[in-house]
C-alpha cells in the first residue's frame, strides 16, 4: 500500500468520523490524522510535526478554504510534494478545474453514501 499515513483536513467533525470508519474497512495499516482547520494543517505539516503521504482536503472551511491552503502548501518547498486529493460537496466543474491547476491530484465529490466512501478509498489506498 502506497500510502501509510494520510491527513484529513476537513472541519465538519461528522464527516471526519465518516471517514475514519470508512477507512477502517479499507485498512488497518494505515493511519490517519485529522484536523478541522487548514491554518493549523499548513503549519503542522510546515514545521514537520506531521508525517504524511497523502493529504484530503475538504474546500469549503473558515479561516482558510482548500484552495487558499493549496496555493500556500504548493509555495511551501519542503511539503509541495505532499499528494492533495480535494473531496468535496462541490463538484462544479470550474471549481475541479481550478482545483487541479492548483495542483490538486485529484478531486472527489463526497460520496451519498458510505459504501460509496468505502470504494472510493479503496481505489485511492489500494
Amino acid at each position: 500500500m502506497p500510502y501509510q499515513n494520510i491527513l484529513l483536513i476537513d472541519d465538519d467533525e461528522d464527516d471526519q468520523e465518516i471517514f475514519l470508519s470508512a477507512l477502517e474497512n479499507v485498512s488497518n495499516s494505515v493511519n490517519c490524522i485529522t484536523i478541522s482547520n487548514a491554518v493549523t494543517a499548513l503549519e503542522k505539516l510546515s514545521r514537520r510535526e506531521l508525517e504524511t503521504d497523502l493529504i484530503f482536503l475538504d474546500l469549503n472551511m473558515p479561516l482558510m478554504n482548500g484552495q487558499e491552503f493549496l496555493i500556500e502548501l504548493k509555495n511551501r518547498q519542503e511539503v509541495r510534494d505532499i499528494p492533495v486529493i480535494i473531496l468535496s460537496t462541490s463538484s462544479n466543474v470550474s471549481t475541479v478545474q481550478q482545483s487541479k491547476q492548483l495542483g490538486a491530484a485529484d478531486f472527489i465529490k463526497k460520496p451519498d453514501s458510505f459504501d460509496e466512501l468505502v470504494h472510493i478509498l479503496k481505489s485511492v489506498l489500494i
